[in-house]
């Protein structure tokens, strides 16, 4: 029997048409791909592949074992979902990764929605792993198949690189960077944005973070006198942070609402200051366990 990953690579080879794309898309190394690909051929016992064609067709023969492949890596991941579905003891397991704040907001939010809202996915004895992490890392978990569900911020600066012939997605909310300061006690920002004078004290991101890409450019074309302060790697410190009037920082409305209607923090400037995204959450076409299955069904149902 031929190693999965191989039955694998062809599948992607078919999808790009294409050797490079493909070892893009398997992590390898172009000459690593077409070895693998070769190797596949060696116990086939026959071309798999038409190489003088662009894009890269499959013979008969290929096309034969394409099927047979997508049957069986589409059959294989179904029976792993179901195994690390469950836990230990054999109760389900719904596996969900996203970023540290998203956790603490709009994911702990739906999380909510699934435990406490009719229809109830998260019954008595299911249970909810949530990791976080950096999405660099968290994608390479959906794709190793490690998590059932990832939770992510989307916006045309910040594009998550998964496969759209793997993988599929639904918006889970819109959300916007707002610039917010803290408030004194009647309410008013400690810091204003102004176009002249002293610079006004910036807490922005460190690369790597979400939100340093998401603010890009659009930061350095405000017209307002910012002086950068402090380069933060987390959103909820940079909460911390303008909460103890360091600085004014651009943060998700989600994360913030709350502070601006108790009066703790203010908003400044209005709807050309603010940066909206997509919060998606993304699943593997393949058939997840029941209860990630029930999950995305009743979330897609209520979005509807």
């Amino acid at each position: 029997m031929a190693d999965l990953k191989l039955l694998e690579d062809l599948i992607a080879l078919a999808q790009t048409g294409s050797f490079v794309r493909a070892a893009e898309l398997r992590h390898v190394t172009h000459p690593a791909f077409g070895r693998r690909i070769r190797a596949l051929e060696a116990w086939a016992g026959t071309p798999l592949v038409q190489r003088q064609r662009a894009p890269v067709i499959l013979t008969p023969q290929g096309e034969a074992l394409l099927k047979a492949a997508t049957q069986v890596v589409e059959r294989m991941e179904q029976v792993r979902h179901r195994i690390r579905g469950a836990g230990a003891a054999g109760e389900p397991v719904l596996r969900i990764a996203t970023g540290r704040s998203l956790a603490r907001t709009l994911v702990a939010d739906w999380i909510a929605r699934l435990r406490h809202r009719s229809p109830k996915v998260l019954t008595d004895g299911a249970q909810v792993e949530l990791s976080t992490g950096m999405m660099k890392e968290l994608v390479a978990r959906m794709e190793q198949g490690r998590i059932d569900l990832l939770c992510c911020y989307e916006h045309p600066a910040l594009s998550v690189q998964l496969s759209p012939e793997r993988y599929r997605y639904m918006t889970l909310g819109i959300d916007k960077l707002v610039p917010v300061s803290q408030a004194d006690t009647r309410g008013r920002p400690r810091y204003a944005l102004r176009e002249t004078g002293p610079g006004v004290p910036l807490l922005t991101y460190a690369g790597g973070l979400s939100m340093e890409r998401i603010l890009g450019d659009r930061l350095e074309a405000m017209p307002y006198a910012l002086a950068p302060f402090m380069r933060i790697d987390s959103l909820d410190a940079a909460h911390g942070l303008v909460l103890k009037g360091l600085g004014v920082a651009w943060l998700p409305w989600s994360m913030v609402a709350g502070d601006c209607r108790r009066g703790v923090l203010a908003a400044l400037g209005g709807r050309s200051e603010e940066i909206s995204f997509e919060v998606r959450l993304y699943r593997s076409r393949a058939r997840l366990a029941d209860l990630a299955e029930a999950a995305w069904d009743v979330t897609a149902s209520r979005a509807a």
